[in-house]
């Protein structure tokens, strides 16, 4: 086996234990909510402090990933989302009222500021280790583990709620990322070059693109970044694509609770299944997003992707919202969540292949812009579920769905930053 494929095994066990532990406390809710008098508004401005900490911090943690390295950087946050992810159900054993309710809220902040360089440094991982004609495939195979970890999120923490109580569930989720972090700083390295192990054959095998040397990311080099067209297609494609996901990902359990009238553990079982549709939708679309991008070149490769796929979501969410009953629901939600995954091979490859060695900074910025649309969504769609307009939360996917794929016309993957500097530093001269 390459060295590069133990190093993408660590990468994506980090991915999915993030997701692991981000979504417990949209699953624990209908536990915590009524013991601790929470109301669906307070709910929601829980999950919006994770997703404001994970996304405000998203360019300076590919601008630390860049400066200090994958390896430095992958340890000490798996360390700090242990500790951050012990608090919430330590915290009831000497707070209450008020005071509880803050000290969750800045735990999940401090959680999302754990979370955040995973998915910047992660693809600047990828873009060293593995030759860019596998970039879609590393991508889209990665983008499986969150979305596994999602599926396995409501049954283990039904059954382990059942078994031990919700406290003792939501501990024994906050060991695994702190003891994955020792192993990582045990085994991996920044590049292939640095590794023992990697061999002269795998070194070689990394494609005919010469690699750019890791150099800090420097002010000019970040406001070209900030100005470049395709940087910002892009991520405000992505925002549209990730008020879905983070639609999906943040109250499926509580739909199918308060909507579906089902019971917990019915629902732990049936809202395990969007998320593995999703994590064959990433894989899948992963492998189209090569084999397009090999036969079409990037600039239409990557784009015929989410013309299709992202629509197809659109429509889907409507269609679960008329379903005649949960299980037909279940089904359109799973192959939307699928539909949405197919996405993540060409959106993130799109982007290695236009910043190269700073895609760890160009990754921060597509993340940052399009978990936006988890920040600016989880309040409306609070809002708006607290008051039972669900079909509305949904319409509003469908809305943004629309926009995001019309602007893949206008995205061109083949221009690279470089190309792109000039221009981008004139402009910036003229403000």
């Amino acid at each position: 086996m390459r060295i590069r494929w133990r190093i993408f095994a660590f990468v994506f066990l980090f991915s999915s234990l993030v997701y692991v532990q981000r979504t417990t406390l949209s699953v624990a809710a209908a536990r915590i909510m009524p013991l601790f008098h929470l109301s669906q508004m307070q709910l929601g401005w829980m999950l919006w402090a994770y997703s404001a900490a994970y996304t405000g911090l998203q360019i300076p943690a590919g601008a630390l990933g860049e400066r200090i390295g994958a390896r430095a950087t992958f340890t000490a946050v798996g360390i700090l989302g242990a500790i951050a992810m012990a608090a919430t159900p330590l915290a009831p054993m000497f707070l209450s009222g008020s005071a509880l309710f803050v000290v969750w809220m800045l735990a999940q902040g401090l959680l999302g500021a754990a979370h955040a360089p995973h998915t910047p440094v992660g693809m600047g991982v990828f873009e060293a280790w593995f030759p860019v004609q596998r970039w879609g495939f590393v991508v889209g195979l990665s983008s499986s583990g969150p979305n596994l970890g999602i599926a396995l999120t409501p049954p283990l923490i039904v059954v382990l709620s059942a078994l031990l109580g919700w406290q003792r569930a939501l501990l024994w989720v906050a060991v695994p990322s702190a003891v994955l972090a020792l192993l990582w700083l045990w085994y991996a390295r920044d590049t292939p070059s640095e590794h023992p192990a990697v061999t002269p054959i795998e070194l070689a095998e990394l494609g005919s693109i010469p690699r750019e040397p890791r150099r800090p990311l420097t002010l000019r080099r970040f406001l070209n970044m900030l100005v470049d067209r395709n940087v910002l297609l892009l991520s405000a494609s992505y925002f549209c694509l990730n008020y879905a996901f983070w639609l999906l990902t943040d109250w499926l359990f509580l739909y199918l609770f308060q909507v579906r009238h089902l019971s917990a553990l019915k629902i732990g079982a049936l809202a395990a299944i969007p998320p593995i549709g999703a994590a064959l939708g990433a894989w899948l679309g992963g492998i189209c997003a090569d084999r397009l991008a090999a036969r079409y070149g990037p600039r239409w490769g990557y784009r015929i992707v989410p013309l299709v796929a992202m629509p197809s979501v659109g429509i889907l969410l409507l269609l679960a919202m008329q379903a005649s009953n949960a299980y037909l629901a279940v089904a359109a939600l799973t192959v939307a969540s699928a539909s949405i995954e197919f996405n993540e091979g060409s959106f993130w490859a799109a982007t290695m292949l236009i910043a190269r060695a700073d895609t760890m900074a160009a990754s921060g910025v597509l993340n940052m812009v399009g978990n936006l649309g988890g920040v600016v969504g989880i309040p409306i769609v609070a809002w708006l579920t607290g008051r039972g307009q669900w079909t509305g939360a949904f319409a509003l996917g469908t809305a943004l769905i629309f926009i995001g794929a019309a602007l893949w016309l206008l995205i061109n993957a083949e221009r690279n930053l470089a190309e792109s500097a000039a221009p981008a530093t004139e402009a910036l001269s003229a403000l």
